[in-house]
């Protein structure tokens, strides 16, 4: 792809929703009120089903309004490529119903990408919007087909290595892994057989469900940018609304990963009131916006794009999701978008080239994990005193690790084991964090091996190593990494709810599984093992502690154990807290000689947040309070509000 354009400052904008019934007046004002809010970005549905003529025949007229207004307000246009499918008017198209509509979709996207192309609004193509299925796959016989010939190319073994009858194979979660990448680099292939300039983008969905069908190191080899939909009343079900700060930063983080060194995006973020079209309905407030755009732009998102600036006629979203008010009018929200906007350009020198600082502390999942909690599921997956147990434990666990960093200061990075750099000659000041993960597959087993050998930090809790690619329980026999943990699993105790247990000299509140394992050095049933293996450290907890500190709301005793347990690598930071502030995370930017942080506010009063660090706050760029009165960085310390965000800028 040719670089077409320079961006010193991260772009924010909204999607434009086009459909048949607009005037042009209506359009003009749209785009006329993005470039007034400094929106310089927005993203146009190019449904297949609006752009034909009674005779059949291509009619892109309605859009080629939409691309000459955007034009216009030198706003940028990503265009989403929506084929026709029956049923699909708001998640739209994932894959071909048969080998006819897969033609029909070719010449769609041919005829498309050749109109729009020259038009200089165009900034790139979204390939489709949100793939992924939760792991459920389609019926239809364009897919089935597929899948028979993929079993015939990929025979499983009949026994694991101990000679065990193979059982599990996973075989739909593996040919639907790369099945979304073949119909992704499809359609990447026919853009760019007609279009050699622009962009290639894709936004994926439900993150926290649909990741492990995700193969993102594969899908940069077509793209060159990555994207999310970020929705909370959808996407975030997982959390209460409380914690949807943490899980949009995870959401960030995880996105950030699977792009690697390629840009990224949120490509849709929740912009208002869904009252009938949601899991969990409800309007997000202003200060929530902010403190999402913030955490987006702290984990450095190239952009973010509102859904949606305009809300639909009809259909199950009219009148829904809108950034605008019920008339047309800058709504709350939208006008601290605007002041968010006017903040960036006020301080561009501060925010142009900012990037996000990387920790060395990773929190690692396994899609593995996901797909063999996936697997064992029975029928009530609804009783919150196993909740753990319940699809979803294993990221729910992993979060929890990330969330509670978040709250001490600490910006982990968070992504799929097979994004981690596992090449490294030395990995000393390096932790890796593995939560909850209970399949891990034995093609991991030598690079963990060798991130510890080199000096690296190992910190595994909870049922973590239970499985192997198989689903054989690993500790009924040798473990291959017995040496490297310094024991193996005894035993598990499964208790309902949450109770408290002694751990590493504290209590720790424990969910479901209380785990005991036996020390080969000592011989001892110990809760907790360190360990010492080449120039690195692990320490095992086989005990569900961080969803037994985020249910049961007692944090600060769970903190103070993973601060000791971290404390070689966290005391090196550039800045953290000096304690732990439940509801209150960070986001840290090197920006030239100094960094940006953003404090935001998730607690119900005000706080006082101290840093450790050898830097001063220099300036205080960007504020924003429910109740008005603007917090204050000073010195080494960050007043916020309740439901508050705080930018400064650190020398």
């Amino acid at each position: 792809m040719t670089e077409k354009r320079s961006d010193r400052l991260p772009l924010i904008g909204a999607q434009v929703f086009i459909e048949p019934g607009q005037t042009a007046a209506q359009v003009t004002d749209w785009f006329r009120t993005l470039k007034e809010c400094g929106m310089k970005v927005c993203r146009i549905r190019l449904f297949e089903a609006y752009c034909k003529a009674p005779d059949g025949s291509w009619d892109f007229s309605l859009f080629d309004r939409a691309f000459d207004a955007a034009g216009a307000h030198d706003v940028q246009v990503f265009a989403t490529l929506f084929p026709d499918m029956e049923g699909n008017g708001i998640g739209g198209f994932k894959f071909p119903v048969d080998e006819a509509h897969a033609a029909r979709i070719d010449a769609f996207i041919e005829a498309a990408v050749s109109h729009f192309k020259g038009h200089p609004a165009l900034r790139g193509w979204v390939l489709i919007n949100e793939p992924g299925v939760e792991g459920v796959l389609p019926e239809e016989p364009y897919t089935q087909s597929r899948f028979a010939a993929w079993k015939q190319a990929h025979p499983h073994a009949d026994k694991t290595p101990e000679g065990y009858p193979a059982l599990v194979h996973f075989d739909r979660e593996r040919f639907l892994l790369g099945y979304n990448t073949d119909t992704l680099r499809h359609i990447a292939e026919r853009i760019r057989a007609v279009d050699t300039e622009h962009e290639l983008h894709v936004n994926n969905h439900q993150i926290f469900k649909n990741v492990a069908e995700y193969d993102f190191p594969a899908w940069r080899e077509f793209l060159d940018s990555l994207g999310a939909s970020a929705h909370p009343s959808w996407h975030f079900g997982y959390f209460d609304r409380r914690r949807f700060g943490a899980a949009m930063a995870a959401n960030c983080d995880i996105i950030r990963s699977g792009a690697g060194p390629l840009p990224w995006w949120v490509t849709e973020l929740q912009a208002g009131n869904n009252t009938y079209s949601a899991f969990k309905p409800f309007c997000p407030t202003p200060g929530e916006l902010v403190k999402w755009v913030w955490t987006a732009l702290g984990d450095g998102a190239k952009g973010l794009i509102f859904w949606t600036l305009n809300p639909r006629s009809v259909g199950g979203e009219a009148g829904e999701w809108s950034l605008l008010d019920m008339q047309g009018g800058l709504s709350p929200r939208a006008r601290a978008v605007q002041e968010m906007t006017q903040a960036l350009a006020d301080h561009e020198d501060y925010f142009a080239g900012a990037e996000p600082c990387v920790s060395p502390i990773s929190v690692l999942y396994c899609r593995e994990s996901l797909w063999a909690e996936k697997q064992v599921q029975l029928g009530d997956t609804a009783d919150r005193d196993f909740e753990g147990r319940q699809e979803g434990g294993a990221m729910k666990s992993a979060v929890a690790m990330y969330e509670i960093l978040l709250e001490n200061g600490i910006k982990p990075q968070m992504g799929e084991m097979s994004e981690y750099d596992w090449s490294k000659d030395s990995y000393a000041g390096k932790c890796i964090i593995l939560a909850g993960q209970v399949c891990i597959p034995r093609r991991y087993y030598p690079l963990i091996r060798h991130f510890v050998k080199k000096g690296g930090k190992l910190f595994v809790e909870g049922l973590s190593f239970y499985y192997d690619e198989y689903m054989y329980n690993v500790f009924g026999g040798d473990f291959d990494l017995a040496d490297v943990l310094g024991g193996r699993l005894q035993d598990v105790y499964c208790t309902p709810g949450d109770h408290k247990v002694k751990i590493g000299g504290r209590k720790l509140w424990v969910h479901l599984w209380e785990g005991v394992l036996l020390n080969d050095a000592s011989g001892e049933s110990l809760p907790l093992i360190h360990n010492k293996y080449g120039r690195g450290t692990v320490t095992w907890v086989p005990s569900m502690i961080g969803l037994g500190a985020i249910r049961t709301g007692h944090r600060k005793a769970f903190s103070k154990f993973v601060m000791k347990e971290l404390e070689p690598i966290v005391k090196e930071l550039p800045l953290r807290f000096k304690r732990h502030r439940s509801g209150i995370t960070l986001q840290v930017m090197k920006a030239g000689k100094g960094y940006i942080t953003v404090v935001s506010s998730n607690a119900r009063h005000r706080r006082k947040v101290r840093f450790e660090t050898g830097l001063k706050v220099k300036k205080l760029l960007y504020t924003y309070s429910p109740d008005e009165v603007p917090g204050k960085a000073k010195r080494r310390k960050v007043k916020v509000h309740a439901g508050a965000t705080v930018v400064a800028y650190w020398e």
